[in-house]
């Protein structure tokens, strides 16, 4: 059977059916009708289903979009927030490290306050910030937060040294809330009345009063010396050494490290003395010198001042 008589068979078989269904419906025209509308009606819910499908098919595309965007600007902000805390934490260490610097330098109260928010000024117009720029300014305060961390850590070791330079220096009184009775250099012999060269100073005290070292150091002699009765004596180092006479008691021994301000002895009035007092004397690179001038010499800085 050759292709032109399938298909002119099939035209003939298929006029056949159209014509029995036009005589089909000529006759029963109400049937004829309802079937045309319930093909219609299916025909097009076949097609809403799809419409359907396809819009449906978009939502979800869409949502899994946004889903995405949402996660990755969700791990920038949590990138952003953690570099905030670094920063943060940087900026507390910093602010330490100046509090530290202002104890140590004995600055002014309020001359630096870490806690007071900088003043700052500008004027327009403002745009909103690209990534790029923020990520660039977060790096650009990185590397100052570094250096600033940096120079202030070198300032507090410079600092540090000297302020332990500064505590092998005998700059403060050997006694609490005194007063000097005699000063140091020529002067009437209390006991001849002839002219005598007094070696130290002399501090207003009671028997019994706490003797305090002036300085960090190590006690280099304790016990009697001839005029001086009771006597302990503190190398502070650097050619620097302290004497404290006519003690009642002595209260430490050779060897033992001192601390500025720590007792050392008893005030008293052993040897050759009036009265209780404390005798101080400083002695620099075996020369003894006025103490007056290491007096109150507790700051690196207020030394600087000073000249």
């Amino acid at each position: 059977m050759t292709y032109s008589t399938i298909v002119n068979k099939s035209r003939v078989q298929l006029s056949y059916w159209l014509q029995r269904a036009g005589h089909w419906g000529a006759q029963r025209p109400a049937l004829a009708m309802a079937v045309l509308l319930g093909t219609g009606t299916a025909l097009g819910a076949g097609l809403t289903f799809a419409d359907n499908a396809v819009l449906r098919s978009q939502a979800e595309q869409q949502e899994a979009l946004i889903a995405a965007t949402r996660r990755d600007a969700q791990r920038e902000i949590n990138a952003l927030a953690a570099r905030m805390g670094e920063l943060q934490a940087e900026a507390n260490r910093l602010n330490a490290l100046g509090e530290r610097l202002t104890r140590i330098g004995q600055l002014q109260d309020g001359e630096f306050d870490f806690d007071k928010p900088v003043g700052v000024g500008g004027v327009g117009p403002v745009r909103d910030m690209t990534k790029t720029e923020l990520d660039e300014g977060m790096a650009t305060l990185d590397a100052q937060f570094k250096a600033s961390g940096e120079q202030l850590s070198v300032l507090e070791s410079l600092l540090f040294n000297r302020q332990l330079d500064m505590n092998a220096v005998p700059g403060r009184e050997p006694i609490a809330n005194s007063y000097i009775t005699s000063g140091f250099g020529g002067r009437a012999d209390p006991f001849s009345g002839g002219h005598a060269n007094h070696k130290g100073i002399d501090f207003k005290a009671n028997v019994g009063d706490p003797v305090l070292a002036v300085a960090d150091g190590v006690v280099s002699y304790s016990g009697v010396r001839s005029g001086y009765g009771n006597v302990i004596e503190v190398d502070h180092g650097n050619g620097y050494v302290t004497r404290y006479a006519h003690n009642s008691r002595l209260t430490r021994k050779v060897g033992e490290l001192v601390r500025a301000g720590q007792e050392i002895a008893k005030a008293g009035s052993t040897g050759r003395s009036t009265g209780a007092h404390v005798h101080f004397e400083v002695w620099e690179n075996n020369r003894v010198v006025n103490p007056r001038k290491f007096l109150s010499q507790q700051s690196p800085l207020k030394m600087e001042i000073k000249g």
